[in-house]
């Protein structure tokens, strides 16, 4: 079978460190990642299927991990070599089509009992992510018994299986998993202001701020939603998604100030907005959010920071919490299949790929808002009729 396989060895995680500082798509093959031909993975046990590809997303974390900048927090809960590819949308030896629920929580790993936040729903938040009888891994796309979306093939436990509805098509299908990370963006932000936040700020508006947007607007019940946004794709999107007012990243602290009526002392609002959702991750995007929020207010972690540094004395100072907000729960899919068919979210995928131009592919995701796209992925549908020509 065909894949597109990371596989980490010292020197070549040297290399992938500098081929991030690299130009995407200069020729140079992107870290250690190549298309090999290789054996399917084996099923790990009885309640496993197997799952062929047929569309499969490239995220945010995905880039970071291609560039080397993803932080070594992960180690531990990878597994190498890896192939890559966690939004999928795929199709079983029945022919029936599936998205995948990543994660691979207790239940997936043959753990019993489970441990408590399984018990609890909250598979997202499992302690048990290098147990159980498949390799460390905490979604497929980062375990190598499961492999990943970006191949003809992949495994999958039964229970990470959610039955793709015939109305929907497969361009919409792939746009179920980031959009699930949405639904609980939103969920965890209602949960912090049970009384409905008057009004939320999200700083970016790439493929996650784009659907956090619309989770929000839909959810959450704000009555103002405030989005910065650096490209006029991005810009038209997030108000059609749902945002009240978009600005450019520079001028989020002018624009709160006069939504709020506060004041600015040294660079920082004295008020502030109570939510801020963070759907970037970078050391601009998390300073401007401790700028923006308000005294007593929630930064909420949406998008994957990695090692940064920070002056967290307004943290202490105004009573900021900064809450992390990683992946989903099983209940979060419904829903997020409801916003996909309402909103027509398939108009988000902006270029799909077939795996030997893996390089283009890359290079187009990493630059996306620049040049006018939201999503891009890889297309498998074609691999088994070239595999017969």
């Amino acid at each position: 079978m065909k894949a597109l396989v990371y596989g980490r060895k010292p020197a070549r995680f040297a290399a992938s460190l500098v081929a991030g500082a690299l130009r995407p798509g200069s020729g140079v093959k992107v870290g250690p990642l190549s298309l090999r031909d290789v054996d399917p993975p084996e099923l790990p046990g009885s309640d496993w299927v197997r799952v062929r590809p047929r569309l499969s997303g490239i995220c945010g974390s995905d880039l970071a991990t291609l560039d080397g900048k993803s932080s070594r927090y992960f180690e531990p809960i990878v597994s190498f070599p890896f192939v890559p590819g966690h939004e999928v949308v795929g199709e079983l030896d029945d022919g029936s089509r599936v998205v995948v629920i990543p994660v691979l929580h207790c239940e997936v790993r043959g753990i019993n009992p489970v441990c408590e936040a399984c018990a609890s729903g909250q598979v997202n938040r499992c302690e048990r992510l290098a147990f159980g009888h498949i390799e460390p891994g905490l979604q497929c796309g980062y375990c190598e018994s499961t492999g990943g979306g970006w191949s003809t093939l992949m495994v999958a436990h039964r229970s990470q299986l959610v039955p793709v509805p015939g109305d929907l098509s497969d361009e919409a299908a792939v746009l179920v998993e980031p959009t699930a990370c949405a639904v609980h963006a939103a969920n965890v932000v209602r949960a912090t202001a049970p009384d409905a936040p008057s009004r939320v700020a999200v700083i970016g508006s790439g493929t996650l701020g784009l659907l956090t947007i619309a989770a929000l607007s839909r959810l959450a019940s704000t009555t103002e939603i405030i989005a910065t946004a650096k490209h006029p794709e991005q810009k038209r999107l997030a108000r059609e998604l749902g945002a009240d007012v978009v600005t450019d990243p520079g001028t989020l602290e002018r624009t709160i100030r006069s939504a709020t009526g506060s004041m600015m002392l040294g660079g920082q609002l004295t008020g502030g907005t109570s939510q801020v959702v963070d759907c970037v991750g970078s050391d601009e995007s998390l300073r401007q959010a401790l700028r923006t929020v308000a005294p007593g207010g929630t930064v909420h972690l949406v998008g994957m920071p990695g090692v940064t540094t920070l002056d967290l004395t307004s943290v202490w100072h105004r009573e900021v919490a900064l809450r992390g907000c990683y992946a989903y729960e099983p209940a979060d899919f419904p829903t997020a299949i409801e916003l996909v068919r309402e909103l027509q979210l398939e108009r988000l995928l902006s270029q799909t790929y077939t795996l030997d131009r893996y390089e283009d592919a890359v290079a187009h995701a990493a630059s996306a808002g620049a040049r006018g796209a939201v999503k891009i992925a890889f297309d498998l549908r074609g691999e088994r009729e070239r595999k017969h020509l």
